[in-house]
C-alpha cells in the first residue's frame, strides 16, 4: 500500500473515531455506518486521482462533487435528475431537510430519534469534516492542522451531550484517531515541526544568530499533542449542553447532588422539562399498583421549586439525612383533617435515570433499595453517590389528605419563619403581578378564597389558552408576558399562580412530577412522559401544603378547590373538571425506543415550547460561531503561506536586487539559509551545490548573480529583460523544489522559513518605536527642566 493510501485510510479512521462522539446524541448507529461508507468512497476517489497524478485543486473539487452526488442519492433522489444529479428542486429539498433537522434538534431531548433532517446533518457534517481531514492530511501532508476539524467535530458533540458518564470514552476514541493520523505521517515529518531554520542559522543585522534555537523534535511533538488534547478537553466547557430529560442522573434538571453527604443542591429543571415536553412520542416512565379507591389525586411528586429570584423558580439547597423508618409528620397537618393511608408499589423503567424518587405526597414510609437520602423540607428522597431511579422497585405508604373548604378557609396564620420564606418575591417583580392578583381576588374574604379565585381565573374565567407553541420562560418577564398573551402550558400557569399568591402573602411553591396516568389492561397504572406536569402548592396552617390546579385541560381539580360560589365576575361557563376516573382512559404510553428518556410530554401538542418562530435560530447562530472560529483558526494557520505568496507577487517583475532577494528566500524555504556576508557569486555557487541544481536552473542562478553584480558595481547597469528576472527566479525556484524531498516541499509551502523576516521586521520596528518614544520623553523632560530653571 502506498504512503498516500495509508494516509487516506488513517484519515478515514480518524474521522469516524471522532464521529463516535455523536453517538450519544441520537438513538441508533445506522447513520454512522452510512457515513463510513460514503466517506470511504470519497477517500477512494481521492486515492485514485492522486495516482494519475492530478492537480490538488481538481482532486478536492472531484471529491466535493462526489460527496454532493452521494448525498443527493441518499436523501433527495426523488427530487434529483436521474436520481443523483442535483437541480434546483433537489437543493430546495436539501434546504427543507436542513430546516426540519434544526427543528428536530431544538425539539428532541437526547438521545433523539434519527429523523431524515437529523440524519442529513449527521452524515453531511461527518462527510464535510472527512473531506477537510483528507485535504489537509493527504493532499497537503499536514496531519497536525487536520486535527482542527476533528477537534471541532468532537467539541460540538461533547458540548451538546453535556457531562455524560461515557464522555471520556468518546474523547479517547477521537484522540486515538488523531494520534493514529500523526503516526501515519511519520516520525520524520513530526521532528521537522517547530524548526524555523535549516542546518545553520542565517546571520542578520538584528542579531538573528543569537535568537535562533533548534527546537527539540520530541519536545515539539509533545507540545503539539498536549495542545490538541487540551483544547479538546477545554473547548466543550464553553459550548452549550443539552439535557437528557428532566431530572437526569447528573444533576441537570432537578436531579440533585449531595454536598459532603449533608446537603443537596438542585438547579432549575425547566430547560430539561421543556426538552421533554417537546417530544412527539410517548414512553412509559413508571408502572404502579395502589390500594387507593380514588387515584385522581395520586400525583407522583418529584421535587418542589421553592426559591424564586426573578430569573427562575428552582429548588433551594437543603440539608439531607438518612431515610428514617417512618418519615416525620407532614408540616402543618392537623389531626382534625380527614386522611387515608394509601400503599403504592412503583416500578421505574430501566432507562429512566434521575436522582429524585417520584412518590405520592405526603409520603409516610418508603421501602427502597439503594443509596437514598431524605430531604425533610420537601419530603423527598434523593440519590446519593450516583444512585438513580433506573429500574427501581419501591413501595410508598402515603397519606391521602382530604381537607374541607371550611378547614382551609378557617386556617390560622402560618408560622412567621415559613411565611417569610415562602412569600418572598424579588424586589424587581413587576407591579402588574400584584395589581392583577388584587383585581382577580377582589371581594375574597380569606387566603383560601383568594387561592380558589386565582385558580378559577387561570383555568376558566381569565380567557387563558393551553398552548405549548409559545416561548417558555421562568422569570418575571415570562410571567408578565404570559399574563398579557394568556397562552402557555403548565409551567406558565403554575409559576404565575405561585408568584401571584406570594405577592398576596400566601405561602406558595411549585411542584414538579407526574399526574396519575392511565389504567392498563391488567389493572395497574401506567405513567408516561405525557403525564409530566407542574402545579402550585399553597400552604394553609392545619392542612399543610395543598395542591391546586390552574392549568386547563391538564390533571384534575381537587374537590376542596372546586368553588361552591362563583368567583367574582364569573359568567355561566362549564364547571371545572372534577376528580373522577374516566371510563375510557386515553391510549396508554407505549414503550418506544425512539423517544429519549426524561420527564415531560411526548405528544405533538407539547412539541415546540422553545421554538416560537419555527426557524432554528439557535442552531444557525451556533453553526455560525463554529464556522467563524474555524475561519479564524484557518486564517492563522495559512498566514505564513499567504504572506509568502504576497511577497513573491510583489517582487515579481522587479529589478535585479528584488529578484535576487526572492531567489535567496526560495532557497531558504527549502533549507538553504542565506549568508549575508557572502558575495552574490559565492551565494550562487552555494545555492547550486546545496540545491543540487544543474542545467537551466543552474544557468538561471548564475545569470541572476551576474545581474546583481552589475546592478551593484557596474558604472552602468545592464539592460533589464522584458518582464524583469521573474523567469530566471521561477526556473531556479522550480529546480530547488524538484531536488528537495517531498516533506521539505510541503514545509516550504505551508510554513516557509523565510517568513521569519516578519518577526525580524516587527522587532526592528518595535525597537525603532521604543527608541523614538524614549527620545520623545527625554526631550520633553529636558524642556521641562529648562523651563523650571528659567522660572
Amino acid at each position: 500500500m502506498s504512503v498516500r493510501a495509508r494516509l487516506t485510510l488513517c484519515a478515514w479512521a480518524a474521522t469516524l473515531a471522532a464521529a463516535t462522539a455523536l453517538l450519544p446524541l441520537v438513538d441508533g448507529y445506522s447513520w454512522l455506518l452510512q457515513a463510513a461508507a460514503v466517506l470511504g468512497v470519497q477517500g477512494a476517489l481521492g486515492t485514485a486521482l492522486r495516482r494519475v497524478p492530478a492537480p490538488r485543486w481538481s482532486i478536492i473539487l472531484a471529491q466535493a462533487v462526489l460527496a454532493l452526488l452521494m448525498l443527493t442519492f441518499l436523501f433527495v433522489r426523488e427530487s434529483a435528475v436521474a436520481g443523483f444529479l442535483p437541480g434546483p428542486t433537489a437543493f430546495e429539498h436539501f434546504g427543507t431537510l436542513l430546516v426540519q433537522g434544526g427543528d428536530d434538534v431544538s425539539q428532541y431531548a437526547i438521545p433523539a430519534p434519527v429523523t431524515d433532517g437529523i440524519r442529513l446533518m449527521l452524515v453531511g457534517g461527518v462527510l464535510l469534516v472527512g473531506l477537510l481531514v483528507d485535504v489537509l492530511a493527504v493532499s497537503y501532508r499536514a496531519a497536525a492542522p487536520a486535527g482542527l476539524p476533528l477537534l471541532a467535530l468532537y467539541s460540538v458533540a461533547a458540548g451538546l451531550s453535556g457531562d455524560g458518564d461515557g464522555r471520556w470514552l468518546w474523547f479517547l476514541c477521537a484522540a486515538a484517531g488523531y494520534l493514529l493520523l500523526l503516526l501515519a505521517e511519520g516520525r520524520e515529518r513530526l521532528t521537522r515541526w517547530g524548526t524555523v531554520f535549516g542546518d545553520s542559522p542565517p546571520p542578520g543585522a538584528l542579531g538573528a544568530t543569537a535568537r535562533v534555537r533548534r527546537a527539540s523534535p520530541v519536545r515539539t511533538g509533545h507540545r503539539i499533542g498536549v495542545a490538541a488534547l487540551g483544547l479538546a478537553l477545554l473547548v466543550p466547557l464553553a459550548l452549550p449542553a443539552l439535557g437528557t430529560g428532566l431530572l437526569d442522573s447528573e444533576g441537570r434538571g432537578t436531579g440533585g447532588r449531595s454536598d459532603g453527604g449533608n446537603t443537596v443542591t438542585a438547579v432549575n429543571p425547566l430547560v430539561a422539562l421543556q426538552d421533554s415536553l417537546n417530544q412527539p412520542e410517548n414512553r412509559t416512565v413508571l408502572t404502579y399498583q395502589t390500594d387507593a379507591e380514588d387515584v385522581s389525586d395520586l400525583y407522583l411528586r418529584i421535587v418542589a421549586l421553592d426559591e424564586f429570584d426573578g430569573e427562575a423558580w428552582r429548588p433551594s439547597q437543603r440539608r439531607i439525612t438518612d431515610v428514617p423508618q417512618t418519615l416525620p409528620a407532614p408540616p402543618g397537618l392537623s389531626p382534625a383533617v380527614d386522611r387515608e393511608v394509601v400503599t403504592t408499589r412503583i416500578a421505574a423503567a430501566d432507562w429512566y435515570e434521575q436522582s429524585w424518587l417520584p412518590m405520592p405526597y405526603p409520603a409516610r414510609r418508603v421501602a427502597v433499595d439503594g443509596r437514598w437520602r431524605f430531604e425533610p423540607e420537601g419530603r423527598t428522597l434523593v440519590g446519593d453517590g450516583g444512585q438513580t431511579t433506573a429500574d427501581a422497585r419501591y413501595e410508598v405508604q402515603s397519606l391521602a389528605v382530604r381537607p374541607t373548604a371550611e378547614q382551609l378557609a378557617d386556617a390560622p396564620r402560618p408560622p412567621e419563619g415559613l411565611l417569610s420564606e415562602y412569600t418572598a418575591v424579588p424586589d424587581d417583580l413587576p407591579g402588574v403581578v400584584l395589581e392583577r392578583a388584587l383585581a382577580v381576588t377582589a371581594g375574597a374574604a380569606n387566603d383560601y378564597e383568594r387561592a380558589v379565585a386565582l385558580q378559577e381565573w387561570f383555568a376558566r374565567g381569565g380567557g387563558f389558552t393551553y398552548d405549548t407553541e409559545v416561548t417558555a420562560g421562568t422569570g418575571s418577564e415570562a410571567i408578565v408576558r404570559f399574563l398579557e398573551q394568556k397562552e402557555g402550558f403548565c409551567i406558565h400557569f403554575s409559576f404565575s399562580m405561585a408568584a401571584m399568591a406570594r405577592s398576596l402573602g400566601i405561602p406558595a411553591r411549585v411542584a414538579v412530577g407526574f399526574t396519575p396516568g392511565v389504567t392498563a389492561p391488567d389493572g395497574s397504572r401506567l405513567v408516561g412522559l405525557q403525564d409530566a406536569h407542574a402545579w402550585p402548592e399553597l400552604y394553609f396552617e392545619g392542612v399543610g401544603w395543598t395542591r391546586f390546579e390552574p392549568t386547563p385541560a391538564r390533571g384534575t381539580t381537587p374537590e376542596y378547590a372546586v368553588p361552591s360560589l362563583p368567583e367574582p365576575g364569573a359568567t355561566d361557563e362549564p364547571d371545572l373538571p372534577r376528580p373522577e376516573e374516566s371510563g375510557e382512559p386515553s391510549p396508554g404510553p407505549e414503550a418506544r425506543e425512539d423517544c429519549p428518556p426524561g420527564l415531560g410530554g411526548c405528544e405533538e401538542e407539547q412539541g415546540a415550547a422553545g421554538a416560537s418562530d419555527g426557524f432554528p435560530w439557535d442552531t444557525v447562530r451556533f453553526v455560525a460561531l463554529v464556522a467563524t472560529l474555524a475561519l479564524v483558526v484557518g486564517a492563522l494557520l495559512l498566514s505564513p503561506l499567504l504572506w509568502r505568496a504576497s511577497v513573491r507577487r510583489r517582487r515579481s517583475g522587479g529589478d535585479a536586487l528584488a529578484s535576487w532577494q526572492e531567489l535567496l528566500d526560495a532557497g531558504w524555504d527549502v533549507g538553504i539559509p542565506p549568508d549575508e556576508s557572502a558575495t552574490p557569486r559565492q551565494s550562487a555557487v552555494r545555492l547550486v551545490r546545496a540545491g543540487r541544481l544543474d542545467g537551466p536552473a543552474e544557468a538561471a542562478v548564475h545569470r541572476l548573480a551576474d545581474a546583481v553584480e552589475r546592478a551593484l558595481y557596474a558604472p552602468v547597469p545592464g539592460d533589464v529583460p522584458a518582464g524583469g528576472h521573474t523567469a530566471d527566479v521561477e526556473l531556479a525556484r522550480a529546480g530547488l523544489r524538484a531536488a528537495a524531498p517531498r516533506r521539505t516541499r510541503l514545509r516550504a509551502t505551508l510554513l516557509p522559513r523565510s517568513t521569519v523576516r516578519v518577526v525580524w521586521a516587527g522587532s526592528e520596528r518595535w525597537a525603532a518605536l521604543t527608541e523614538a518614544h524614549r527620545a520623545f520623553w527625554s526631550r520633553t523632560a529636558g524642556s521641562l527642566r529648562a523651563l523650571l530653571q528659567r522660572g
